[in-house]
């Protein structure tokens, strides 16, 4: 790549320190537990994770062999009608929760409609639902459902804003569903002080874990977390469409009222009583007949995080995106573009958001020159780390990648101004 005589010894400088980082990173070897392509830098994981190396033959053998040998069978014989409480404590161990509070299946917006209902039914008399002005827009909408069904009011309140609305209306609220992480920007938010705040109220927290789960601690039972919901198919790498997962504290287990009352949830589901009466403990939680295939998937991608802690993951994740900004600073500086995502570490989740008008053509452009990241309107680029196969290489060049495009003016090519039904 060309570079000018004056930004020339600043690229010398961050290549020297890329090369010194990742010789000194102790999760480097962790890359290849993944299927990446070459030549490319891959960095829309929190959109969807890269491929585990781990999930081709497990999702053969499941077909292969369980499905096409064991058959029916395999309900029994390889475990699948106990999957979901499997991988969900998988991924409960992953989010410091203790076994038998997660289970995993269906999709997030399911997990949500369920986790809301049934804490809204758990606080009677109580009319208001908060929720977060920027969530991800299907948080809103079911909160908005949610409400209509259970005769609640929603107030969109900012993570901000809640200790003055708390103190002003606090007793009046059923429940609050927030996300520790702006999809948008990265910034991360105060879990323990807003669950505090929320449940001092007296009412029910939930959090939205999609864009923390396997990126970054979030210690559930630590916090006093009363619910959770979150995707597989993110940070978590469990594959497009993966199942999503709902945690419930066992404390409020006996008396959930799960909405969506499946036969799976069922205490004797081979019973096949006419009248519900549902399991014990988070099995609850389930509903219909899990998607097999995608759970033992899930459960295989997984395995690429044994070995490695939580604590670990986060602070190479903290320097992974502290550098990227540093080569932001430097190579892109009079460029246009604006990082939005907080510099100060611990107000920032997994990703970093750069803001340009032309948010969508560049990142188009970009993926033209191998690397992917992904957008968000209006103006938004967003660079996810997953640091079990990021390099700070990988930083560097999609920074060197993005100046050149748009020093040559790639972006204005028209083939990149249109739009894809996916952005």
């Amino acid at each position: 790549m060309t570079v000018s005589a004056e930004t020339a010894p600043a690229l010398d400088e961050l290549r020297a320190r890329a090369s010194a980082l990742d010789a000194a990173d102790p999760l480097a070897a962790r890359r290849e537990r993944f299927v990446l392509p070459d030549g490319t830098v891959y960095l829309d994981g929190n959109s969807l994770g890269a491929l585990p190396a781990a999930v081709p033959a497990a999702l053969a053998d499941a077909v292969h062999r369980q499905w096409g040998t064991g058959l029916i069978r395999s309900w029994n014989e390889h475990q699948w009608w106990q999957a979901p409480l499997r991988v969900g404590d998988a991924i409960g161990g992953l989010l410091g929760a203790a076994p038998g509070q997660t289970v995993a299946g269906d999709s997030t917006s399911v997990q949500l409609f369920n986790a809301l209902t049934g804490a809204a039914r758990s606080r009677p008399g109580r009319r208001l639902l908060l929720t977060d002005p920027g969530h991800f827009p299907t948080d809103q909408y079911i909160a908005d459902s949610v409400a209509r069904l259970v005769g609640l009011e929603v107030h969109r309140i900012a993570a901000d804003g809640l200790p003055r609305f708390l103190a002003e209306r606090g007793d009046d609220v059923a429940v609050a569903g927030y996300s520790p992480v702006d999809y948008r920007t990265g910034e991360l938010h105060d879990m323990a002080a807003i669950t505090c705040a929320v449940q001092e109220a007296g009412g029910l927290m939930l959090w939205d874990l999609c864009h923390a789960a396997g990126a970054l601690p979030v210690r559930l039972d630590e916090l006093g977390v009363d619910l959770a919901v979150g995707c597989g198919y993110k940070f978590l790498s469990g594959g497009p469409g993966a199942p999503a997962f709902t945690y419930i504290a066992r404390r409020h287990q006996a008396a959930f009222d799960q909405p969506l009352t499946g036969w799976n949830g069922h205490a004797d589901p081979f019973g096949l009583s006419g009248d519900y009466t549902p399991a014990p403990g988070v099995e609850r939680a389930r509903i219909g007949t899990p998607s097999i295939l995608s759970l033992l998937a899930l459960e295989a991608a997984l395995t690429a995080f044994e070995g490695t802690s939580m604590e670990q993951i986060r602070a190479k994740s903290l320097s992974l995106t502290g550098f990227f900004i540093d080569c932001a600073d430097t190579l892109l500086d009079g460029l246009g573009f604006t990082v939005v995502t907080p510099r100060e570490p611990h107000r920032r989740g997994s990703q970093v958001a750069l803001r340009h008008p032309d948010a969508y053509p560049l990142v188009r452009a970009l993926a033209a020159r191998g690397v992917i990241g992904d957008m968000r309107a209006p103006d938004l680029l967003r660079f996810g780390v997953n640091a079990l196969y990021v390099s700070y290489d990988d930083m560097l060049t999609a920074v060197r990648h993005l100046r050149e495009a748009v020093t040559h003016e790639e972006h204005r090519d028209p083939r990149f101004r249109q739009r894809a039904a996916v952005t």
